[in-house]
């Protein structure tokens, strides 16, 4: 496919925070912890992305057939849910699923102990290499990545031509200029929804630390008191970003969750959205006309540097290591067969819409959708920026997306903000 990765990988988010994707599901009880029902195996599955529970549930379906004496347990958390919450109260519970989903990096370190170490893996030789380094420890890979994911605005083809809008804005001067177009013919320019925290604080934020010179050496930095967010100049310009936002859009966006955002913008509501491929399935239910399209969140007005999306490996299945041995067992098998049987290949790319992290998958505009075709488009052209929000310190996400709820609702100053995001950083950090 001619994807070209930097640090971590190609696209995502499955909502990831949001996303994070992070799936698992429960063991039925702690004491009996066999993990079998009638004489099958019962394999727990934790997913943290809700818009993928329909598909998984077929996924795992046609798995169940040709495997009769394996049953799954599938428990779907996420959108307006916090996923990462959950598991740790599967785990405290002693109800830990025995497949679940895990962002990398950060993430990685702090569940490594629950994690089988899936490097003998057969699939692991099929996956692109670099889809493979949020999840390697020492060496050692733990996680199989889901699929590459990536974001920017989805836009509405028609209401951009409707408006006169004839050449796609990929800069912050050309995106305000759209947006003032847009309103002049009646139309919201952006869907918005700041009821969720991960919209800001992942898939955000997440734009001012990939636009840094150097990402890695500024969070290094923010971890030895070198580096600031107060005071960086696109931290500033990601604040610039959000005004425009909310200056076109939507009126009440704390109080819009993720469907309502989304279901504003599927039925032409708004012209443009800040998420990713993963609602392509949604747009498809909602509005299966619906012409979209990406352009980049931009903070500048270098094209070079503006007119990029943000891709990446959104999450990684996990297998608990602590899980009865017959499901571990059916766990690996199905994890294997997943990205290695014709049927499920199919069904990840033309129902799940994936676009793959396996060099063995291929993938069509038709499979995966107009977004998931951009989304490789923009990456076969090294047009991406990574995700960093993975690398930030375990519970700050959260944090810093109650901050800057603060700010939309005009209850913190832009200073405040950023004041208080280092705050976080310097509380939570290792």
């Amino acid at each position: 496919m001619g994807f070209k990765f930097k640090k971590f990988s190609l696209a995502a988010g499955v909502l990831s925070a949001t996303l994070l994707l992070a799936t698992a599901c429960s063991n039925e009880t702690a004491s009996d912890n066999s993990g079998s029902k009638d004489g099958k195996v019962v394999v727990d599955i934790f997913n943290g992305k809700v818009e993928i529970a329909d598909q998984l549930k077929a996924l795992t379906d046609a798995y169940t057939k040709e495997h009769p004496d394996v049953s799954f347990n599938i428990e779907s958390v996420g959108g307006g849910a916090d996923g990462s919450a959950a598991l740790k109260a599967k785990f405290a519970s002693n109800k830990a699923p025995d497949i679940f989903g895990n962002g990398g990096y950060q993430e990685a370190l702090t569940w490594k102990d629950k994690f089988e170490d899936l490097s003998d893996q057969p699939w692991v030789k099929d996956a692109y290499e670099s889809a493979l380094v949020p999840m390697t420890i020492d060496g050692k890979v733990y996680g199989q990545p889901v699929n590459l994911e990536g974001y920017g605005f989805a836009y509405n083809k028609e209401l951009f031509t409707k408006a006169g809008i004839t050449e796609l804005p990929t800069t912050f001067t050309e995106l305000e200029a759209a947006a003032e177009k847009l309103k002049a013919a009646g139309i919201t320019p952006f869907s918005i929804g700041y009821g969720e925290w991960w919209v800001l604080a992942n898939h955000g934020l997440n734009v001012p630390f990939a636009y840094q010179d150097d990402a890695d050496a500024f969070i290094k930095g923010l971890n030895d008191g070198t580096s600031k967010i107060e005071g960086n100049e696109y931290f500033n310009k990601y604040f610039d970003l959000l005004d425009v936002t909310l200056k076109y859009g939507n009126k009440n966006p704390l109080t819009t969750d993720y469907n309502t955002q989304v279901t504003l913008f599927a039925t032409g509501e708004a012209a443009m959205i800040q998420q990713g491929n993963w609602i392509q399935p949604m747009l498809d239910k909602l509005n299966p006309n619906l012409e979209v399209g990406f352009i980049p969140m931009p903070l500048s007005d270098d094209k070079e540097q503006s007119d990029k999306l943000m891709v990446d490996v959104p999450t990684n299945w996990v297998v608990h290591n602590g899980a009865p041995d017959a499901d571990k067992e059916a766990a690996l098998d199905f994890l294997n067969w997943m990205v290695t049987s014709d049927t499920a290949k199919t069904m990840l790319v033309k129902d799940f819409k994936y676009v793959p992290a396996f060099k063995t998958i291929e993938a069509s505009a038709d499979d995966i959708g107009p977004l998931g075709a951009e989304l490789q488009k923009y990456s076969q052209e090294g047009k991406t920026y990574t995700w960093q929000f993975m690398k930030y310190p375990d519970g700050a996400g959260q944090e810093f997306g109650a901050s800057l709820q603060a700010y939309v609702g005009k209850e913190s100053t832009r200073e405040e903000t950023m004041k208080a995001l280092d705050e976080t950083w310097n509380k939570l950090k290792k």
